[in-house]
């Protein structure tokens, strides 16, 4: 289920990404959606595709991926992230919860590292440094 509150919007050198239309208390479950599960074999198949930047490692060894459903995947990265996102690997969801207050217009950042303090690069991060050299 998907807040009333989310919209998704064009993000400055982004894309798109998702915004709030109102303010929300930190700690708050703003996003539970089902997910499709990639076996290890479609992963390897997905990755070399544009929707690789639009997956999820999976499993407690992520030897699979998935597709979030709902605005999941369109969530933008940020190595401080306002958001952080849970895994059910059971029920096969994924939520959002916010780690602060969100003001009201803000977009919301999760970090795809997983867990919200790993700042190693991410794969876009690691491409741009390799550009620079």
């Amino acid at each position: 289920m998907i807040k009333p509150y989310l919209y998704i919007e064009k993000s400055p050198g982004k894309g798109r990404g998702v915004y709030t239309s109102q303010r929300i208390p930190a700690g708050t479950r703003i996003e539970t959606s089902p997910v499709l599960v990639l076996s290890y074999d479609d992963t390897e198949k997905v990755d070399k595709t544009f929707l690789h930047n639009y997956i999820f490692l999976w499993g407690k060894k992520e030897t699979k991926s998935c597709v979030a459903l709902g605005f999941c995947s369109v969530y933008n990265h940020a190595y401080e992230p306002n958001c952080e996102y849970e895994m059910d690997f059971k029920e096969e969801t994924m939520s959002i919860i916010t780690r602060r207050a969100i003001k009201k217009g803000e977009e919301l950042f999760i970090n795809y590292n997983g867990d919200v303090e790993d700042d190693s690069p991410v794969w876009f991060d690691v491409k741009k440094a390799k550009k620079k050299v």
